[in-house]
């Protein structure tokens, strides 16, 4: 499917018919364990011509629930972290990079990775996105493949595949952490996504 998906120009009407497709092959996927505590298979929401994507790590329990990403507590702080930098949602293209909600929240295990990275690879050869955040380290050691953590790598920009990537603090760990003196995680964020909103800014020329 990754193959078929890398095409430079599309039509609202093909994409919109490819990510269906997309969305309909996700719904069915039972390649890890995950599938059998699932309720739903959340695959991501927004703009399917959105020039930024963010991925994060996986569904929680409320996304479970809804079969939606990032609705929980670490969602609705997301929301205004990207209202703050002046973005919407409906304007960006939100995603996981497991799309079944591992057991207790807990991280997701290589074997899953592995099994689900196929929709995500579809999700970004689809979209084909400008700049790629990573939310968290999950995200970041699958984009990245390195051995630094989060709190080196955040704030960094990255080329893959073309587009600028850049390492951010997952919104669940700003919530585990809410000091906002200078150089904490809350200030550093800020700091990072006024640093993405000017290269979103860039693009748009």
């Amino acid at each position: 499917m990754t193959e078929i998906l890398y095409q430079a120009q599309r039509s609202p009407q093909e994409r919109m018919a490819l990510y269906q497709l997309l969305r309909d092959a996700a719904n069915k996927c039972e390649q890890c364990r995950l599938c059998r505590s699932r309720k739903n298979v959340v695959v991501g929401e927004g703009s399917l011509t959105a020039r930024i994507m963010f991925v994060g790590e996986g569904p929680g329990e409320v996304e479970d629930n809804s079969g939606r990403p990032f609705v929980g507590p670490a969602g609705q702080l997301l929301t205004r972290i990207l209202e703050a930098a002046k973005f919407s949602r409906d304007d960006v293209y939100i995603t996981n990079i497991v799309k079944c909600r591992p057991p207790n929240n807990r991280v997701p295990e290589i074997e899953e990775v592995l099994s689900c990275q196929r929709w995500l690879e579809a999700q970004i050869a689809l979209l084909q996105p400008q700049i790629i955040v990573c939310l968290g380290n999950t995200p970041l050691k699958w984009f990245l493949h390195g051995t630094e953590g989060i709190t080196k790598m955040r704030g960094r920009w990255f080329t893959w595949r073309g587009a600028a990537l850049m390492p951010m603090f997952h919104p669940s760990y700003l919530l585990r952490n809410q000091s906002r003196e200078r150089g904490g995680p809350k200030d550093l964020t800020w700091r990072d996504i006024q640093e993405i909103r000017q290269r979103y800014e860039s693009l748009r020329g």
